[in-house]
């Protein structure tokens, strides 16, 4: 990997997102091959983008799991998840990489009616917490509204993080979780 800060070749980027695409773990092998294949395309016409996925996927495969035989038996994921699983169980739905802000609008206006609100991230999201630590969540009332400070809704949310072992905070209308996305290779 390239020093951050440092210029990056088209090819190093795509190499990246290889990396951050195994690690955030949000779409299925085919799914993942097609995104990366996608984008070598559009950044290097003319090379064999099939196999360049291919193996800059595996390769960031094998350290993945080589890198996650030394993590805590409990790591900030599996925290998060634990979060996640009792906001849903008390009418909070969580969308884990949704693609934007209509996707999330969309569930609400499908199913808002019998939910609290909604928690949900991107994809870019979770690249931001497996390089730098912090993921930032947006929570929505059932209505579309943003939760707010002085909101139960938000209140209740923020104290579950704390709950976890998580800690959280509210700033410019988005909930800041430090917390690094060391989700496990599948078996």
């Amino acid at each position: 990997m390239v020093t951050r800060g440092a210029r990056r070749t088209p090819e190093e980027e795509l190499v990246d997102f290889a990396r951050l695409q195994v690690r955030a773990g949000l779409l299925s092998s085919p799914d993942m091959l097609a995104e990366v294949v996608q984008a070598i395309d559009a950044e290097m016409p003319g090379t064999d983008a099939t196999i360049l996925a291919r193996a800059w996927l595996a390769k960031a495969g094998a350290d993945l799991r080589s890198e996650s035989g030394a993590w805590p038996e409990t790591t900030d994921f599996d925290r998060l998840q634990a979060v996640f699983a009792e906001c849903a169980s008390h009418g909070v739905r969580v969308l884990q990489g949704v693609a934007d802000h209509w996707a999330a609008k969309a569930e609400l206006e499908r199913d808002g009616a019998s939910l609290r609100g909604i928690l949900w991230f991107t994809p870019p999201d979770v690249w931001h917490a497996i390089d730098e630590g912090m993921l930032e969540v947006n929570l929505w009332h059932a209505s579309t509204a943003n939760a707010a400070p002085g909101d139960h809704l938000l209140d209740a949310v923020l104290s579950c993080f704390s709950r976890h072992g998580l800690t959280a905070r509210f700033d410019e209308g988005r909930i800041e979780v430090t917390a690094s996305w060391q989700r496990r290779p599948a078996a």
